[in-house]
Order: structure tokens, then sequence, then C-alpha cells
């Protein structure tokens, strides 16, 4: 135990820049992330910490390891969770969500259930806000039996696993107003939050990387929201991934983005939405 110990705390070796580069492409070819020289500290944290874990001392070998077989897929999956960031809050930019509650008091008027998809949705907060904003939008729209359904989709299975379990400590929920933290969450012995059964129920949760969303079952979308993914991708691999959201979007839904995470794309069946701190786009109806 004591060697094991020691080791732990060891500090590895820097990536040479030899290793730095196939690490950044093997990334990039299997999630489209791209690791720069500025989140090279990033990547190697990442590598390190896992490696430790497994007992791995050099990038060679690892690297070896997590593209040789079964056994390397299964370990490229726990890497993912290491590599993919997963830090994020309630409502974590307002104004999106605000543009939405108004998108849905109109589209819910045809009375028919309401389909959202949360694209990256990480460990859960943005999908279930979405949830909690359908929710009050058709509450206040006098639209409750219209029902509607949340699809969160994400390449991390560990973020996946804490999204699915829907508990929460305090502080991802500072921008969360207290009636609706009451209403939506159930607070727990230790602190921590756990969404109401009412909300947890309506929400779906499934892995999906964005590289394969031509193969991706999921269409007619009333909303998409695609919120702090895009800025780790190349500038054209972005536009693709937006293309292929804007295919999946139903005739009048929108289609929220990041603000700063992309510019100048146009879709050729979309609008862009009047508003200064949103940046979003619908869907021309038919």
């Amino acid at each position: 135990m004591q060697a094991v110990g020691a080791w732990a705390l060891k500090p590895l070796a820097d990536l040479t820049p030899a290793e730095f580069h196939d690490w950044q492409t093997l990334v990039e070819e299997r999630t489209g992330l791209v690791f720069s020289e500025r989140r090279r500290v990033l990547l190697q944290a990442s590598l390190t910490a896992r490696m430790r874990e497994v007992g791995v001392e050099d990038y060679g070998s690892y690297y070896r390891q997590v593209t040789s077989g079964v056994r390397g897929a299964v370990e490229w999956s726990a890497l993912m969770d290491r590599l993919t960031v997963q830090e994020t809050r309630f409502f974590r930019h307002l104004p999106s969500f605000q543009c939405l509650h108004d998108h849905l008091v109109e589209a819910c008027r045809a009375r028919r259930p309401v389909s959202l998809w949360s694209v990256g949705c990480s460990t859960g907060e943005e999908a279930y806000s979405m949830a909690i904003c359908a929710s009050q939008a058709l509450s206040h729209a006098g639209m409750d039996e219209a029902g509607y359904g949340v699809t969160a989709t994400d390449i991390s299975l560990s973020a996946l696993s804490r999204a699915r379990a829907g508990v929460f400590a305090e502080h991802r929920l500072v921008q969360l107003p207290a009636e609706l933290r009451e209403r939506h969450l159930l607070r727990q012995p230790d602190g921590h939050y756990r969404i109401a059964p009412e909300i947890a129920e309506r929400v779906c949760f499934a892995r999906l990387n964005v590289l394969e969303l031509a193969g991706a079952p999921i269409s007619g979308m009333d909303v998409i929201f695609c919120q702090n993914l895009l800025i780790y991708f190349r500038r054209w691999r972005r536009r693709d991934i937006l293309n292929r959201l804007a295919e999946r979007l139903a005739p009048g839904g929108l289609l929220v983005v990041g603000v700063g995470e992309v510019s100048g794309w146009r879709h050729p069946d979309l609008v862009p939405v009047a508003n200064d701190e949103v940046l979003a786009f619908m869907r021309k109806s038919v």
C-alpha cells in the first residue's frame, strides 16, 4: 500500500510534443473535441488522473491501451468522463430560458405535446431547467393538458448517470427562483436537492456523440438547446453540427445556441430570432 500511495503522488512527466499531437488527434477524430495548446494542461491533467487510477505510468502505454480492442473501448469511455467538462447550473443563461418560455407560450396553443432536446446535457441541469420552463410556460398559457417531453443527450456515461439521479448541490441552483425551487425540487437531509418526480419523469437521458448526429433517431423537435458545447469544436465542425440540428427541427421550431459560439452561420430553412441577448433561430413554417 505504501508503494502504491507513493506512486500516486509522484508527478508524471509532461507530454512530449509528439505525445500531445497523438492525443490531440485521437480525441478529435473520435469526438470532434479540440485540445489546442492553451488547453494542453487540461488534457494532461485528465490523462494523468485516469492513468493513476488504472496504474499506467507512461502516455504511450496508455494510448495503446485505449486504442486496443474491447477493453480499450471500455477504458476510452472512462477517459471521456475525465475529458468532458461537467460544470454547469440551472438556468445558466437566463435570456435563453426567457426566449424558450415565450416561444412555448406561443407554440403550445396548438394543444399538442411539445418536444424539447438538450444537446450536450452534461449532468442534467440544462435539461431539467428546460422541463421546469416548459411546465411553467404551459401552465401560464392554460395548456397543461398539452404535455411535453425533454430528450437530453451527452457523450459521457458518468455525466448521464449523475443526471438521471437528479440530485444537485445547492450552489447549482443559485439562478433558480426560490418559488420554482420549492415547487419542483425536494430538499434532502444532507442539504442537496432532488428533482421532483413530476419533472424527472418528463426527461429522458441517452448517450450520443454529436459526430454521429446523422444517424440519431431524433426528429421533429419543437425546441433544441445547444449551448456551451460548440466552443470545443473547430469552426467547420460547428457549422456541420448546427446543420444537422436544423434538420431535426419541426416547422416553427426553435434552435438556441450559446452566445458567441458561432458567427456567420445561416441555414436556408431557419431565420434568426430578433433578440440581442440570445443567439437563436426559428425554422420556417411550411
